[in-house]
């Protein structure tokens, strides 16, 4: 069967952590060029996975031999990037999120169309063992339909992980765009997404900087928490709380669902992913694997699941268009928020 042979642009955090090392790892994948424009680091991860070292990714569109790209840098680049690698006639992977607009998002989803290349968003969430779990539990319909839910991601903030630390291109407006919005917000619309079955419709909420620094001492640019109140076209009204400055030794990934039947919890218990109560007094303990954390990188599926729809000629389960509507949610969010009201989110 054929070996897919990946070129990875960016050599941060989420390269050396998971893109990388899932690549090298999986016996239908490896790792033949990484770029990034910081000589030392490149070098040393290319000499560490057997790879050729860039510091042009352009010049590695061009010479390098791969058939598939993650695009792993900065928030800005992901959509540029994306659709030259595209164009080159790679399959492409890009972080989340996809793009920090709408228009640069359709953009790339066109170029995957013309190129007629695949398209998948690293948006892991979804393919985690608890989270498939609970979506298998919920589509067999004891518990119901979904009422309400509330779901939350929350860390010490990108400063704590990231290669640079305070000085990540994360804190930078011009690089990211967005702050927790676009780094854990999104992950948590695609979940709801998935779980719900269904789209969100109408979001509001508030959308904070509280504490997060540039190293010149003052605030950074963009938003460090967000408190946001989101309903789906059934109907479904929940919360959603994101934050960088949870500060208390542990992350907060974890999901409650209130439903006609029962309620199920997600990714609160330590031993047990998924905990079912039913309205009748039954339990349902699933112990189903763990969902990835900063400090506990358990293998997230994204490289294992584009490689396997490459391989077979298949839609990559979290798409072009997927990652739109994720994304979308969150920018609608954002608006909403400065707004000071509740916003429709339009499917267009």
């Amino acid at each position: 069967m054929k070996i897919v042979k990946y070129g990875v642009i960016g050599g941060g955090a989420i390269a050396q952590r998971r893109h990388l090392p899932e690549a090298h790892d999986n016996p239908l994948s490896t790792v033949t060029a990484i770029a990034d424009p910081v000589k030392q680091r490149v070098t040393e991860l290319a000499e560490q996975y057997g790879a050729e070292a860039y510091t042009d990714y352009k010049k590695m569109l061009k010479e390098a031999d791969v058939d598939a790209v993650v695009v792993a840098g900065p928030n800005k680049l992901h959509a540029p990037m994306t659709i030259e690698a595209l164009k080159a006639g790679k399959h492409v992977l890009c972080e989340k999120p996809m793009a920090t607009t709408r228009a640069e998002a359709k953009k790339m989803i066109a170029a995957s169309k013309a190129a007629r290349k695949h398209l998948m968003i690293g948006m892991n969430q979804r393919l985690m063992p608890p989270h498939v779990k609970a979506k298998q539990i919920l589509d067999q319909g004891a518990l119901g339909k979904v009422l309400t839910f509330e779901t939350s991601f929350k860390h010490p903030g990108p400063d704590g992980w990231s290669v640079d630390g305070a000085k990540s291109w994360f804190f930078k407006k011009d690089a990211a765009a967005m702050g927790v919005t676009g780094d854990l917000g999104i992950h948590k619309a695609d979940l709801m997404r998935f779980l719900l079955g269904e789209e969100i419709t109408r979001v509001g909420g508030f959308i904070v900087t509280r504490d997060k620094k540039q190293p010149n001492g003052k605030p950074i640019p963009l938003d460090d928490n967000a408190f946001l109140t989101l309903q789906a076209a059934s109907g479904a009204v929940g919360t959603m709380n994101i934050s960088w400055t949870h500060y208390g030794g542990y992350e907060d990934n974890g999901t409650i669902l209130y439903c006609e039947n029962g309620v199920m919890r997600i990714g609160l218990d330590p031993e047990y992913g998924v905990i079912v109560n039913y309205g009748d007094g039954q339990e349902e303990l699933h112990k189903v694997g763990e969902v990835a954390t900063n400090e506990k990188q358990v293998a997230s599926g994204i490289i294992d699941s584009f490689t396997d729809a490459i391989i077979h000629r298949r839609k990559p389960e979290i798409d072009g268009l997927e990652g739109y509507r994720a994304m979308n949610v969150i920018v609608t969010a954002v608006e909403a928020a400065k707004e000071g009201r509740i916003k429709k989110v339009s499917l267009a």
